[in-house]
């Protein structure tokens, strides 16, 4: 299969790239993380650890992986109005992984700008308002990790 796009010549920050470097262990990254992201306007409401659901499910022997849905419902009932298709991309996904121990990495791409990119959420000014007020929400939550 060929993909339609070159992924290597999109700018990281045409999707909303974010990635931190945490010097501490990886239970306390998550803790700090969930909340300098609540601090930062938004909820947490759903979380799981994919590396202990695989571990056990199929003996994957995966280092500590979390991922932590964060969502601030009004700007979800915004985005809402304006595609009900952004709901296959709910919630924004803030990820923290052990890159050895006592570093963690914490990620995140911003499913606004992704919406966009695929076609999913039109490029007007009410989106771009939307990705403005999430992007200083996402920044904010980042300068602060």
């Amino acid at each position: 299969m060929t993909l339609p796009i070159d992924p290597t010549q999109i700018d990281p920050d045409d999707y909303g790239e974010h990635r931190t470097v945490l010097e501490m262990d990886h239970d306390e990254a998550i803790e700090h993380t969930r909340e300098v992201f609540t601090d930062a306007g938004f909820g947490v409401p759903v979380e799981f650890s994919p590396s202990e659901l695989l571990n056990e499910k199929v003996d994957a022997d995966r280092d500590p992986y979390y991922v932590l849905g964060a969502c601030n419902p009004a700007i979800a009932d915004r985005v809402l109005d304006v595609t009900e298709k952004m709901g296959g991309l709910f919630p924004c996904n803030v990820v923290v992984w052990e890159e050895e121990p006592g570093r963690q990495v914490v990620y995140h791409v911003s499913i606004m700008k992704i919406a966009r990119l695929l076609g999913i959420a039109p490029d007007d000014e009410q989106w771009q308002e939307i990705v403005d007020e999430t992007g200083a929400m996402v920044g904010q939550a980042f300068a602060t990790l």
